[in-house]
This record gives C-alpha cells, sequence and structure tokens, in this order.
C-alpha cells in the first residue's frame, strides 16, 4: 500500500507539474500521511518513512528535472547540492512530513500505553 500512495505522490506532483505548480512535497508527504494513519509505537516506523520520503523526492525530482551535464541518478544524486533553494525545500518539507506524521502518532500511542500502565498500576496498588 506504501508504494501505491509513494506512486500517487509521483502522478499528482506530474499532474501539477504539467499545469505550472511545484509540489515536490506531494510524494513524500502523501507517504508520510498515509503511514500516520495507523498507530506505533516503534520509532522505526517514522525513520524508514523519512528516508523512504526523502528518496522518493528526490526520485521524483530526477526523473522530472535531470540535470543537463548527466542525467544519470548517480550524477543527481552526488550533485543534489547543486538544486534550486526552492527545491531543496520542498524535499525538506516532504522529508518531515515523511518523519513527522508517523513520529507524532507514534509518540500518542507510547504515551497512551504508559498512561493506561500507571492507571492500572494505581488500581492494582489500591
Amino acid at each position: 500500500m506504501p508504494r501505491l500512495v509513494g506512486l500517487l505522490g509521483y502522478v499528482l506532483f506530474s499532474w501539477l507539474a504539467g499545469r505550472g505548480l511545484y509540489g515536490l512535497a506531494l510524494p513524500g508527504g502523501l507517504l508520510g500521511l498515509r503511514a500516520g494513519v495507523f498507530q506505533t509505537r516503534s520509532k522505526t516506523v517514522p525513520i524508514v518513512c523519512g528516508l523512504s520520503a526523502l528518496a522518493l523526492g528526490l526520485f521524483t525530482e530526477w526523473r522530472y528535472e535531470p540535470f543537463v551535464v548527466d542525467g544519470s541518478l548517480r550524477y543527481f544524486v552526488s550533485h543534489v547540492y547543486q538544486l534550486q533553494p526552492i527545491t531543496l525545500l520542498m524535499l525538506a518539507a516532504g522529508t518531515l512530513i515523511g518523519f513527522w506524521v508517523p513520529f507524532r502518532r507514534g509518540h500518542a500511542a507510547r504515551k497512551a500505553q504508559l498512561s493506561d500502565g500507571v492507571q492500572e498500576k494505581e488500581t492494582t496498588e489500591k
């Protein structure tokens, strides 16, 4: 299912780009929103989602606008620092959303579990 959300983000980005809009945060952001639907206590999920959002954003930008000198993905990744500032900001936004949404949902799940454990302990002590 996450692959479908990544594909949806890529297609949406392409659709927007065809209309003169730039939504590079969409692929990674949608991935994070999808991952945030489920609460998990694992800290691995937000990390993997953040890294996946970054990879998806880089792939999307590479497919949309590769460097003229060399169109390979390897060259693109090794020269990311040469991208326009707005592109880097959009990549960062998509990566942040991809990490933050599942992280906050997981934080809420961990907090709820801790409060349930405290309530059970208080009930047991009485």
